[in-house]
């Protein structure tokens, strides 16, 4: 992880917690899923084995995918009603517009999170330059649920870029961790949500490990970006591109790297709903009756277009 943002040292708890730190329910392989214009992306969830994990509905890892010059795949104009999208930049430049005249650019380390609402279109493209030139794009976007009394809200954009997400590193140097929603330790993402969100990204030098606090009643899992890891209570192996699930059984997470290799994952949690969910495509909502309006809605122009 590249230095960006205030860095604040940390120490880790000393208290055990292995009687208290949540064991695994899955673990399970992304796949390869064509998006956009032909963009791949890594799809852990919505799956066979998983349809969603209240409040998450879907999680891809896009790329790594290496551009030729003036190659421009990515996701044209598209349309979302009920949710927030979560876009997380690793490598490469994305530019956004949308439907009411918004416009912005995406780098490495910046985060748009973009709740849709009532409804919008919008596009994610290589930034102009960047598509000139090639190059490598990397990153992820979360799909995160609305409770059914948001899903009629103004659409609305935070872009956040990677100067302004704190970035925290332990006294040694063996753990830094992006905090970009909910808290680490005393530290506070800048990001603002709807409810109560944890979106984490650990580097952990190898030998090293982390116990993160997660409410209990949060649904949670992490995704392995690169490395080998060690999660859970039974400290399960895991390796990259690999979904894992906890049970909430406990009010820890930990997550330890091997003797090796340094190890980059995602740990995300969220407060669920347990509310209907009835999704067609890009629109999530709570009833078809909703899903059938949501359509003609978008049929008669009612959730927008991008005209600049």
């Amino acid at each position: 992880m590249r230095k960006t943002g205030k860095e604040i040292d940390i120490t880790q708890s000393s208290n055990d917690t292995s009687a208290d730190s949540r064991s695994i329910r899955l673990v399970t392989k992304s796949n390869e899923t064509p998006e956009g214009d032909g963009f791949i992306v890594h799809r852990s969830f919505p799956s066979q084995s998983i349809r969603n994990l209240d409040p998450f509905l879907l999680l891809d890892e896009m790329g790594p995918l290496d551009l030729l010059p003036y190659e421009t795949k990515g996701f044209p104009e598209h349309p979302h009603r009920g949710f927030v999208t979560v876009t997380y930049m690793l490598e490469g430049r994305f530019e956004h517009k949308d439907s009411q005249g918004n416009t912005g650019e995406l780098g490495p380390g910046d985060v748009q999170w973009m709740t849709a609402g009532s409804g919008l279109v919008h596009s994610e493209m290589p930034e102009k330059e960047f598509a000139k030139n090639g190059g490598r794009l990397h990153g992820f976007q979360l799909w995160i649920n609305l409770r059914k009394i948001d899903k009629w809200i103004k659409p609305d954009y935070q872009d956040v870029p990677s100067a302004k997400i704190p970035l925290i590193r332990t006294p040694d140097g063996k753990v830094s961790v992006k905090v970009i929603a909910g808290n680490y330790h005393d530290t506070k993402a800048v990001i603002n949500t709807l409810t109560p969100i944890l979106y984490l990204h650990f580097t952990l030098q190898p030998d090293s490990e982390v116990v993160q606090p997660v409410p209990e009643n949060f649904n949670a899992f992490a995704y392995v970006i690169s490395g080998n890891g060690l999660f859970g209570k039974d400290k399960t192996p895991v390796q990259e591109k690999n979904l894992i699930v906890f049970k909430n059984d406990g009010e820890y997470i930990s997550i330890g790297s091997d003797n090796k290799n340094p190890l980059d994952v995602l740990l995300v949690a969220g407060m669920p709903f347990n509310e209907p969910v009835v999704q067609y495509g890009p629109f999530v909502m709570n009833t078809k009756e909703e899903i059938d309006k949501t359509m003609e809605d978008y049929r008669n122009g009612k959730i927008g277009k991008i005209e600049f």
